[in-house]
Formats: structure tokens, C-alpha cells, sequence
């Protein structure tokens, strides 16, 4: 079986963020990159097809030359080779676009992709790659079980949770649960000079324009100062939350 995983290369939760050029680019100075914690849970999941199936991986992002630490990661953690398509990862249409011809060339039976970035959290590219390609689709999947050409996924839903099968070829948006995150590999010393070695090869994109443009960014509000309400002013409490929070 062969597997694509899909890497996004997407700040540190822990990060600063600011925006830059009249808040129309996001500012990297100082910001550390991790792999997409929704793909590093599809990436695992792979790693125990390898472990237990024989299964090869590929793992793949659309990115320019300071992505290549992140694949280099995802090398270590157990990818067999990676694929670095260089362009901007301009919007999700595009993207899509870009790894339908790296599945379509590696001819790959399994895509995991995680169900959104933790940047732009858009949740468009797993569909679209599907919907490109003419491949069965499982969104928002937490468990996956391959038997031969057969899947078995478990997906979250509204209030619950649903099983379905479905034949490779398949793509999947992963997330977390698809592994315990207890199971996520952390590199090792000997992975990490394995990952040395190993192939990652540089694409050129197609011609493909991105669909979207971003004009503008905003972040959230700063909250505002905290109001102390006597616990004998019931009255003042519930004018305030009916007039000023609006929340009853």
C-alpha cells in the first residue's frame, strides 16, 4: 500500500502573532514552524501502516525552502521520502490543485490529509483533493482500519460518531483520535540521521492560479478590563448582563 501524507508547516501554538505591510502579510520573524498538529496524527497513523502492513509513505506539502525542516521532521518520525512542491501556498484551491499531480504521478493508494491547518483553518483541501481526483472521501475521520483494498473509517458527527467502508483509492481529513496522542512519535537520534539520507525532492508547480486572495488581517479584540459586581447588587449583575454582555 502506498500512503501520501500531506504536511502542513504552520506556526506554534505558542507563538506570537502579528501582521506586517498594513496588516496584509503575516509576520515569521521570530515564529517557530511545526508540522500541522491534525497531519502529525495522519502521519502516526501511517507509521503503524508501515510498522504492521508494509506500507510505504510520502509525505508531501506545498511550500517554499524553509518548509524543508518540517519534512525533514516528518522524515525522522517514519516517512520513507518526501516531496516539497515550491511555490506559496496561496489559498486552498491551489494547494489542492498541486498535490492532485503528486497523487495522480505516485499512482498512491491512501491520501491522509489533516481536516484543517491550525493557521488558516480553511478544512477546504482534503475535499477538494478528493473531489479532483474522483476518490472516496471521509471527513473529519477519527479511526481507520485497511484490510487489503478494503477501508473501515470511523468519522465524527453531529452527537456521535459513524463507521464507515468505503475501497482504496481514499482520501481522508484526519484529526485528532485517529491516534491517541499519547502514540505520536517524537523523533529519535537514530530517525533523525536516517531523515539525513533520505529523498526529498523539490517540484515545480503547475500553472494553476490560486481561486482566492487574502486582503486583509484582523486579530480578535483585546478583552476587555474585568467588572467586580457586589454580591448584593443583583440587580446592577443582571442589567449588566442583559444591556452591556447582551448574553440573557
Amino acid at each position: 500500500m502506498k500512503i501520501l501524507v500531506c504536511i502542513s508547516n504552520v506556526p506554534d501554538t505558542t507563538s506570537k502573532i502579528n501582521f506586517v505591510d498594513n496588516d496584509t502579510h503575516f509576520d515569521t520573524n521570530g515564529v517557530q514552524f511545526v508540522i500541522n498538529p491534525n497531519d502529525e496524527y495522519g502521519l502516526t497513523r501511517a507509521v503503524w501502516f508501515k510498522e504492521k502492513q508494509g506500507a510505504s509513505i510520502t509525505v508531501v506539502t506545498v511550500g517554499e525552502a524553509d518548509v524543508e525542516a518540517t519534512l525533514r521532521k516528518a522524515l525522522a518520525i517514519g516517512a520513507d521520502e518526501a516531496i516539497r512542491v515550491n511555490a506559496k501556498p496561496t489559498d486552498g484551491f491551489f494547494v489542492a490543485k498541486q498535490l492532485t499531480e503528486i497523487v495522480k504521478e505516485g499512482n498512491f493508494d491512501l491520501v491522509i490529509a489533516g481536516t484543517e491547518s491550525l493557521d488558516y483553518n480553511g478544512g477546504m483541501v482534503p475535499g477538494m483533493l478528493a473531489g479532483l481526483l474522483g476518490y472516496n472521501f471521509v471527513n473529519s475521520c477519527i479511526g481507520l482500519e485497511i484490510n487489503g483494498n478494503d477501508a473501515t473509517a470511523i468519522r465524527e458527527i453531529d452527537g456521535g460518531k459513524e463507521t464507515l467502508t468505503a475501497t482504496l483509492p481514499l482520501v481522508i481529513a484526519g484529526k485528532k483520535g485517529l491516534v491517541e496522542e499519547k502514540d505520536l512519535r517524537i523523533p529519535n537520534m537514530r530517525g533523525i540521521m536516517m531523515a539525513r539520507s533520505k529523498a526529498l525532492t523539490v517540484k515545480e508547480p503547475t500553472a494553476d492560479a490560486a481561486a482566492t486572495n487574502s486582503v486583509k488581517f484582523e486579530k480578535p479584540a483585546p478583552k476587555s478590563a474585568c467588572k467586580m459586581i457586589s454580591p448584593d447588587n443583583i440587580d446592577e449583575l443582571v442589567d449588566l448582563l442583559h444591556n452591556e454582555a447582551k448574553v440573557i
